[in-house]
């Protein structure tokens, strides 16, 4: 029985019947941690706006101090066609009576002005301030940022925008005044424009015109040679997909850097199926733990040879594939070496496969996360990469442009990243104790954010553009982003081991660090968004622009949850539960797989000539993102109710428990996916094996060319 009287509700007291042992007790520090996350995420919104709001009134200011008219043209010229009906029965008036050479009384010109400013009152919008307020996160951690940070922001913003909003009227003001001397002058000698006067009856005329509803009616025979309509398809079936834009023509590449491109989407193709085959196989074990009982295919073996799989096999070698046309072609030079890359693809894929065997059998590197391939294994796809790095760094130094297009900025360091986070994971030095702790935190988050990350977004800031045909939106946010990730990202791999033994002070570097990566995204999701402006009726009409779509959303979404899983109160209910391997793969699978998928639907058909079914990359767009979707959700819920139950010091087993149906949410979402991946397989094999239709009218030009040339003989 629990009683409220205590809770100043006047006499009233109100029982409830409650299970106590049916739901955990929310501890107050969580209930404190969900109220300053919600605050926080208020604040940022309210930051968010208020940035909008600017850029709103440096909008209409520029627009404002640009409004100057050309040279020697009239404001009643210019104004004409935004006079309606009643403006222009006046000037008609004020015309006709100077038509009849008629002369106003001498305070004509009082008259004129007061008529002037009349018109340019009517023209002038009216436009409202919008106020605002602040608020403070009182909680110790995030206090200090919103204090430091947030506050002085929002008030820089808030009277710069006020500032600016004094400043467009005071230039109103000065346009109004102009326009009315202006337009009293014209309106003293109106007559002096040829044919003002009739054109004035015409536009008057067509502002007055109504229907009268007999249009359609008459005696006369429809006279229509031509018809309305042309070119129109006969369609015998019913359509149950919308037709998309059929990607552009082959184009002409080097047909030797087409099959090392192929090799590796190739490869990569065959390492996504194996490796979320082998995911299935797991998400179905944690709803049926007795399917089997072989030590090989136990969920402690099987899980890194899927993570690994999918991490080295199938998302390095896509995204190195990609790159070698993104490198060459930003470049405006040819690859380096094709040998060297199909060194590389070899090194990678012999990694691969000897890893995954020796993880099998129970060879690994002692549990670290993602680590668990040992050196030599490792040693083979480190040398892989530093390969590709010196292939990519030549092409560059070739390069027939002076500046470094910003992909290569990004790319080329990835691969530069990736090759210290190997050193730095695998040398033995300071591989004891907590420094193997912070080296396991520094690899494992490093592999994700400074190569699967940088690489993805080198190429979604060649891709996207290329899609939409529009230029990126702000080449100074994507160097901003560059360097701020750079910056930040490296020092927040120790927030995987809050409360660990780990030194507080780099633990408090690292919540830093992830606080600061909201720059990075917030900049990088600008960036693309901004670049869609005025192109989203494109999405509709393509098979691809979908695929970036979500891939950004999932990019500013699934980075801004790994900053709120960084701060110390909401990892305390959120870590070791299945709430941070739904973030996992909202970003592996949201970010980065998508960004492949969109980019290999991109390029491939461009390289081969051959096109997917449209309904299949469809349903491969739909599956994937509904399975991820029924993924990540229960298990973010899940997670959550876990770590709630744990702090309220429920049993371990109970959460076992509460997450059975969570789990199977978990199985369901990952079987769409998987079998996403079966269809994107197939795409592949089509748009590389198929047979793309026969250019008539090229065949018919290189014929002609072939022709000797006879000049035309009049006999």
């Amino acid at each position: 029985m629990i009683s409220f009287k205590d809770m100043n509700i006047g006499p009233f007291v109100i029982l409830l019947t409650v299970n106590q042992n049916a739901y955990p007790k929310v501890p107050a520090n969580t209930a404190t941690a969900v109220y300053d996350m919600i605050i926080f995420s208020v604040s940022i919104i309210f930051l968010i706006l208020e940035l909008l709001w600017l850029l709103k009134i440096a909008s209409r200011l520029c627009t404002e101090a640009s409004a100057k008219r050309t040279a020697g043209e009239s404001w009643i010229v210019a104004n004409f066609w935004r006079l309606d009906s009643e403006q222009l029965g006046l000037m008609i008036g004020r015309a006709a009576r100077h038509k009849n050479k008629k002369r106003d009384s001498p305070n004509s010109g009082a008259k004129a002005t007061c008529l002037a400013l009349f018109f340019v009152f009517l023209s002038l919008d009216s436009h409202a301030e919008s106020t605002s307020s602040d608020g403070v996160v009182s909680s110790p951690g995030m206090a200090i940022m919103l204090l430091l940070v947030l506050v002085p922001l929002i008030a820089v913003i808030f009277l710069t925008g006020v500032k600016l909003n004094q400043l467009i009227k005071k230039i109103r003001r000065q346009h109004a005044g102009a326009e009315a001397r202006e337009l009293a002058e014209e309106l003293e000698n109106i007559d002096i424009y040829d044919n003002f006067y009739s054109d004035l009856i015409k536009r008057k005329g067509a502002l007055d015109y109504t229907l009268t509803n007999t249009e359609l009616g008459g005696t006369f025979d429809p006279d229509d040679k031509k018809g309305l309509m042309l070119n129109i398809s006969e369609v015998h079936e019913p359509r149950f997909f919308s037709i998309k834009r059929k990607a552009a023509r082959k184009h002409d590449i080097d047909p030797k850097l087409i099959r090392l491109i192929m090799w590796y989407m190739g490869s990569a193709t065959l390492w996504l199926v194996i490796g979320t085959t082998i995911g299935e196989y797991l998400g179905i074990k944690l709803v049926s733990p007795d399917i089997d009982h072989v030590s090989w295919l136990s969920f402690g073996r099987l899980r890194p040879v899927h993570t690994n799989m999918v991490f080295w096999g199938w998302s390095s070698l896509a995204m190195l594939g990609l790159g070698y046309y993104v490198v060459p072609t930003v470049s405006n030079a040819p690859l380096y070496s094709i040998r060297k890359g199909y060194q590389s693809l070899i090194l990678i894929n012999a990694a691969v496969i000897t890893g995954s065997l020796m993880l099998i059998n129970g060879i690994n590197n002692g549990g670290g996360e993602y680590r668990e391939y040992i050196w030599p294994v490792m040693l083979l796809f480190a040398l892989g990469i530093c390969n590709t790095a010196f292939n990519y760094l030549k092409t560059v130094s070739d390069r027939k442009t002076k500046e470094i297009y910003i992909s290569n900025w990004y790319i080329i360091a990835a691969v530069m990243f990736i090759t210290v986070i190997a050193l730095v994971g695998y040398l033995p030095w300071w591989q004891d104790g907590l420094g193997e702790t912070i080296v396991q935190g520094y690899y494992m988050h490093q592999a994700v954010g400074m190569w699967f990350m940088l690489f993805n977004l080198g190429l979604i800031y060649y891709f996207l553009p290329q899609q939409l045909n529009t230029p990126i939106y702000s080449y100074s946010l994507g160097i901003l982003a560059f360097w701020s990730q750079i910056l930040f990202y490296t020092l927040i791999g120790t927030h995987h081991f809050i409360f660990s033994s780990i030194p507080w002070w780099l633990q408090t570097v690292a919540i830093i660090g992830s606080m600061g990566m909201l720059i990075p995204v917030f900049a990088g999701t600008t960036n693309f968004l901004m670049t869609f402006k005025g192109n989203f009726n494109k999405v509709a009409r393509s098979y691809t622009l979908p695929f970036y779509l979500v891939g950004i959303m999932f990019y500013f979404t699934g980075s801004t949850q790994g900053t709120a899983e960084a701060f110390r109160s909401t990892n305390l209910v959120w870590h070791f539960t299945d709430f941070t391997v739904a973030h996992s793969h909202l970003t592996m699978y949201g970010i980065i797989a998508f960004m492949i998928w969109a980019s290999t639907y991109t390029l491939i058909p461009r390289l081969t000539g051959n096109e997917p079914n449209q309904g299949l990359v469809g349903a491969h767009f739909w599956l994937a993102l509904i399975g991820v979707l029924f993924y990540t959700i229960p298990l973010m819920i899940g997670g959550t109710l876990k770590g709630i139950s744990w702090e309220a010091g429920r049993p371990f087993i109970d959460g076992v428990i509460l997450m059975a149906p969570y789990w199977l949410w978990r199985a369901i979402g990952g079987s769409l996916m998987w079998v996403s991946h079966l269809i994107f397989a197939w795409n592949m094999y089509t748009m590389f094996a198929g047979h793309s239709d026969t250019d008539t009218k090229n065949e018919v030009i290189h014929q002609l060319e072939q022709i000797p040339f006879k000049p035309f003989n009049e006999n």
